[in-house]
């Protein structure tokens, strides 16, 4: 399936939400991809990417970004405290923030070099035990204590468990926004995007859909 499909389909979900035209921004995730497949939708004009580890974007999209101008980068997997900074340098927005000492070293980050990404708080909706992110019943807690440390929290990202319906967590995550006053969702994939859309995801991540299966060395 090609990028301009991906573009369509959103559309078309749009459209059947009744949703404003472009309420949903696409993220390309281009992680373990091989460059020319990366150049390619790069050359039809998308500038939107996400990546899964600090190290493999940084030898990827500092070149990348001399060749293709506005490009935006968002980090979309687990995040450690030691690439913390390597992160806030590289990164324009950061959806893995997910514990307590995460959050307090990027507010020491930010306080120390004047600047912090946007943010997104990753919710464990299954709470599955070797998933990432917060657990739903203390989301709100966290929320308040990011925003106590003045980190530019502006919304949520999930990742459904593969064997459930992805709607359900959807709408999980969309109330723990709405009560949060959080106007920002990064929900759906390749496989439930469409769904994500008729929940009010913002954002969705979609990879091996555009770029094709990954290459993994």
């Amino acid at each position: 399936m090609a990028l301009a499909e991906i573009v369509e389909r959103i559309q078309a979900e749009e459209r059947r939400a009744g949703l404003k035209p472009g309420s949903t921004r696409l993220v390309a995730v281009s992680k373990v991809q091989p460059i020319e497949r990366v150049e390619a939708v790069l050359n039809q004009g998308h500038r939107l990417f996400g990546e899964n580890k600090v190290q493999e974007a940084a030898g990827k999209w500092p070149v990348l970004r001399e060749k293709y101008d506005s490009v935006v980068l968002h980090l979309v997997g687990p995040l450690q405290t030691n690439k913390a900074r390597q992160a806030v340098e590289l990164f324009d927005v950061i959806e893995t923030l997910d514990r307590p000492k995460l959050a307090r070293t990027l507010a020491r980050l930010g306080k120390e070099t004047g600047h912090c990404p946007p943010l997104y708080i990753q919710v464990n909706t299954g709470e599955e035990p070797q998933k990432a992110g917060v657990l739903p019943a203390d989301a709100d807690a966290f929320i308040a204590e990011c925003r106590d440390l003045e980190l530019p929290v502006i919304g949520l990202m999930c990742i459904p468990p593969l064997d459930e319906e992805p709607s359900l967590h959807f709408a999980l995550l969309a109330g723990i926004a709405a009560r949060n006053g959080l106007k920002e969702l990064s929900m759906g994939m390749s496989s439930d995007f469409d769904r994500a859309i008729a929940q009010g995801a913002t954002t969705v991540r979609v990879g091996s859909a555009i770029f094709g299966e990954r290459v993994y060395s």
